[in-house]
C-alpha cells in the first residue's frame, strides 16, 4: 500500500510542472478549415521536448455533423466538440504523436505521419516554420 501511495505521489509531482508549463494566455493560430473541421496551434506553447522535437498545444473541433433526419429540430443538435492536444513534433521527418489528449497523457505513443490529414500537415508546417529558432 505504501509502495502504491509513493508511486501516485511521484506520477503527480511528475505531472505538476508539466502543468504549469501550459499555464497562461494562448494565443491560437488557426489553419485553413478541411471537411474534417477546424483546427488551431497555441504559438505560445511551442517548447523544445527532451528528445530535441517540437511540443505545441492544439486544439480540434470536428465538422458539425449532417442535419438531424429524426424529425428533431435544429436546437436539438450537438454543438462541435473541442479536443486539446499537446503535440510532439519531428519537423526533420515530418511526424508528429499526441503525447496528451484533452489533458490526459498518452504514455509510449507512437510516431506517425500526417497521413494526408490536411489539418495536421498545417499544424506541422505552421509550428516547425514558428519554431526554427528554438530548434537551431
Amino acid at each position: 500500500m505504501g509502495a502504491l501511495l509513493a508511486l501516485l505521489m511521484a506520477f503527480g509531482l511528475w505531472l505538476l510542472p508539466a502543468a504549469s508549463a501550459w499555464a497562461g494566455p494562448v494565443d491560437w493560430q488557426e489553419v485553413p478549415a478541411s471537411n474534417e473541421g477546424r483546427q488551431w496551434w497555441d504559438s505560445g506553447s511551442l517548447r523544445i521536448t527532451r528528445g530535441g522535437n517540437l511540443s505545441v498545444l492544439s486544439r480540434f473541433q470536428a465538422a458539425a455533423g449532417p442535419e438531424p433526419t429524426d424529425g428533431l429540430d435544429e436546437g436539438s443538435r450537438r454543438p462541435p466538440t473541442n479536443d486539446l492536444y499537446v503535440m510532439e513534433i519531428d519537423c526533420s521527418q515530418g511526424l508528429f504523436r499526441d503525447t496528451s489528449v484533452n489533458g490526459l497523457p498518452r504514455f509510449n505513443a507512437e510516431w506517425q505521419p500526417a497521413g494526408g490529414d490536411q489539418l495536421i500537415d498545417a499544424v506541422i508546417e505552421a509550428a516547425c516554420a514558428a519554431g526554427q529558432d528554438l530548434l537551431a
